[in-house]
């Protein structure tokens, strides 16, 4: 408690704020009652109410729900002190909800003009998490349509921002999540990945994130990706925070059709970040796997210097060059095709769906029984593929390193073309080439924020994984994070 408690005597002089403490501290803070769950629900209600409009984090902030949420979470700490009883470690800390998921009673647009006033009848499984856990949901966090693009530009709220430079996105489709973070107004934050949800807003947002293993969290009750493409996950400003939301998020719920091995009895992923990952094998991929993509050379040397720090941590690092496949791109884009036709437009309001939505409905209704069915196979041999790749005797390799995205974080508005949606498409695949075959395959990945240009703008890069093995890329990553610590740098807005 020794570190919390003199950051939080620094905050009571003026020169330090509770948005400055970790998430794991601000859960420290309040077990040991330095610090109230509603004194926080406050502090960041109030940053939310002064600065949201400027970073585009929420669609809606919630703050009865808040209030109500933070003073029951005081009554259990108060309880838990008297009693001597433990209490989870993110008690009382505030975490929002991507509004892709359900919060039952509050409202849920999934993005959408079509779906601007749709209450929410249930919680999905991570909410439960979430309630069970002890956090206070401040609202729901800004997102694209459907969580189609790879940016959070829609119909119902402004769009999100990295707050490294306000003129440019925060990517999407976790945008508003990385926003949140990035700015203070949130301490971490629930996301999700289906594509690079959660590593392309956090290399455009300075942020940690992890992408979790196929069936690690529960899509259910109502929602299931029946694909294997997406899963929650978490962002946050340190590895540990992350780790701890993932403990949270973690684990099968009944009616789940995947469930990723679980780690050893009385292991946890906080656990994992606090050791040491011990030598590995990595390859190096320096070139993006679809044809004709360009990789800015920020990008690339952000990897190259990421490698050079793993070969002076001790690990053995190689190049590896995938082969371009465009099979594998063209199987994913047929399934995202189809998925997008699955979100559940209320009759008649089709009208309202944005020209991309649109687009790839119209696709994804083309779509074939036998053709969808094909495109799942390819996917499914490319993740057997590259399992056994990483998996060979004396060749295989432990992880997987290259850039997150091959640009840098674009300016609001570029990646978005209303008036060609097949060509903003294109663009789309052609920003975050990277990020889609951990989808395909269902392996872990992570975009760690280790790289910033001379102009200061966050470049990430990216750790795969095997499959079920999160606990090596958060241990590796928190070995990243002590070498290079990110977590003091902050943008302006801060």
């Amino acid at each position: 408690m020794q570190r919390t408690a003199h950051r939080f005597e620094e905050k009571a002089d003026g020169m330090a704020q509770l948005h400055d403490l970790t998430a794991l501290e601000q859960g420290e803070a309040v077990r040991t009652g330095r610090v109230s769950p509603v004194e926080l629900t406050e502090h960041y209600l109030e940053r939310i109410g002064r600065l949201d409009a400027t970073v585009g984090a929420f669609v809606t902030v919630t703050p009865d729900t808040a209030r109500k949420q933070a003073a029951d979470a005081e009554s259990a700490a108060s309880a838990a002190r008297r009693e001597g009883r433990t209490l989870p470690p993110l008690h009382g800390v505030p975490v929002p909800v991507k509004d892709l998921n359900q919060v039952a009673g509050v409202r849920w647009t999934m993005g959408s003009a079509a779906m601007a006033e749709h209450v929410a009848p249930v919680d999905d499984h991570v909410v439960t998490k979430l309630r069970e856990a002890g956090t206070v949901l401040l609202g729901k966090t800004n997102t694209p349509e459907f969580g189609l693009p790879a940016h959070t530009e829609n119909a119902v709220a402004p769009p999100a921002r990295t707050p490294w430079d306000l003129g440019r996105s925060a990517g999407g489709s976790s945008g508003g999540a990385a926003a949140a973070v990035a700015a203070g107004l949130a301490p971490l934050a629930h996301a999700s990945d289906g594509g690079g949800s959660i590593r392309i807003p956090a290399s455009a947002c300075g942020l940690f994130g992890i992408k979790p293993s196929r069936g690690r969290v529960s899509s259910g009750p109502v929602l299931y990706d029946v694909t294997g493409l997406g899963s929650s996950g978490p962002l946050a400003r340190t590895v540990a925070d992350a780790a701890a939301l993932l403990d949270v998020l973690a684990g099968p719920m009944p009616g789940d059709p995947y469930a990723a091995p679980a780690l050893p009895p009385g292991e946890t992923f906080t656990g994992h970040a606090r050791r040491a990952p011990g030598r590995l094998r990595i390859a190096h991929i320096t070139e993006a796997p679809i044809p004709g993509v360009e990789v800015h050379p920020e990008c690339r040397r952000a990897a190259e210097e990421t490698a050079g720090l793993l070969r002076e941590l001790g690990h053995e690092v190689e190049e590896l060059t995938l082969p371009a496949d465009e099979a594998l791109g063209r199987a994913f884009i047929t399934v995202w095709e189809v998925l997008s036709t699955l979100a559940p437009v209320p009759p008649g309001r089709e009208e309202h769906l944005m020209p991309l939505t649109r687009h790839l409905r119209e696709r994804g209704a083309r779509v074939t029984g036998t053709q969808f069915a094909a495109a799942l196979y390819r996917m499914r041999a490319i993740g057997r593929l590259v399992a056994e790749a990483l998996q060979a005797p004396g060749t295989g390799y432990d992880v997987l390193l290259s850039p997150t995205l091959a640009q840098l974080p674009l300016p609001v508005g570029a990646l978005r073309n209303d008036d060609d949606p097949e060509g903003e498409f294109a663009s789309l695949v052609g920003f975050t080439p990277f990020t889609p075959l951990y989808n395909a395959t269902g392996q872990p990945a992570v975009s760690v924020p280790l790289h910033w240009t001379p102009e200061g703008l966050p470049v990430g890069v990216m750790l795969g994984g095997r499959y079920g093995d999160e606990a090596t890329l958060i241990s590796l990553s928190a070995q990243l994070e002590e070498a290079r610590p990110w977590a003091g740098r902050r943008p302006a807005v801060w």
